[in-house]
């Protein structure tokens, strides 16, 4: 495999960064995670613009186009011989010293990885999975806005160590006002009488592409849509639940802290939904050939 850094290709265990990389010393930068089905970068556009604007937030300047680097993309895909995969883009404040400010950080840099990823075993897919509340709560949004996708993933990833301890795949975190923001990397619905319910950004939860996509076929399957406040009880009981993300897609969950969700199997709106979005995801991006 084949890495893309500032400019060149690099093999695998060649492909480095400096220790003195503000992303690496302070997790000073942004990124997405993108997905390549059937040899089309899905919804590579929206993907684009939500690293400009996380980089935007950031005062980060990048010196690419958006058409440069829709380009470095797709060649990181053919350089890999990819058809399906998971593309991780990274911009870095880049090189500087030991200091925290980014002044001292002349140029970016820009990393692509084109790759497979799997995050969750297939058969959950069919079966749902099983989740808990983590104790961790997610980051406030007046810390740290949750629109902005950066490299700092350490209150995440403390609370998907919490549920893997107690032998979970993911976990709802709550934030400071015990409302659900969001799992450690997917975004949360619930279906309840008919309607889809999931937090709004200002609860914490990024406004991720696959939600985006999950909003949009609800709305052409006629599906009224909520975006507003969410607790534990209302998981608790919900009809159905189902979790959305580039690497996780749309996956089905059918527990969640011990409660049975809906009648324990998946239902019938997640089925739908799931079956619209991979009709899409090989139809909306940009091809790669």
């Amino acid at each position: 495999m084949d890495v893309y850094i500032d400019g060149k290709f690099y093999p695998k265990a060649e492909a480095k960064i400096s220790v003195f990389d503000h992303g690496f010393l302070y997790g000073d930068g942004i990124f997405e995670g993108i997905r390549l089905y059937k040899g089309c970068v899905f919804r590579l556009d929206e993907h684009l613009e939500r690293l400009e604007m996380s980089a935007k937030a950031l005062c980060l300047e990048m010196p690419w186009t958006r058409k440069e680097i829709a380009e470095i993309i797709c060649e990181s895909c053919r350089r890999n011989n990819l058809t399906d995969g998971y593309i991780r883009l990274v911009v870095s404040r880049g090189f500087g010293d030991l200091g925290l400010s980014p002044k001292n950080c002349p140029t970016p840099s820009i990393i692509c990885i084109a790759d497979t990823i799997k995050l969750y075993p297939e058969e959950l897919y069919t079966t749902g999975m099983k989740i808990i509340t983590a104790p961790t709560r997610r980051i406030s949004p007046a810390a740290l806005p949750p629109m902005i996708k950066s490299l700092n993933y350490l209150n995440n990833i403390m609370a998907k160590m919490e549920a893997q301890q107690h032998g979970f795949h993911e976990c709802l975190m709550l934030n400071e006002q015990g409302y659900v923001a969001e799992c450690t990397g997917d975004n949360v619905f619930l279906i309840h009488k008919g309607r889809l319910i999931t937090p709004a950004s200002h609860a914490g939860a990024l406004v991720g592409i696959t939600r985006q996509v999950a909003l949009e076929i609800a709305a052409t399957l006629k599906i009224p849509t909520v975006e507003t406040n969410i607790t534990r009880y209302d998981v608790w009981n919900a009809d159905e639940c189902f979790l959305t993300g580039t690497a996780a897609e749309v996956i089905p969950v059918i527990e969640v802290d011990a409660r049975k969700i809906g009648t324990g199997k998946p239902g019938p709106i997640t089925a739908s939904i799931l079956a619209e979005f991979r009709k899409k995801a090989s139809r909306e991006g940009q091809m790669i050939r």
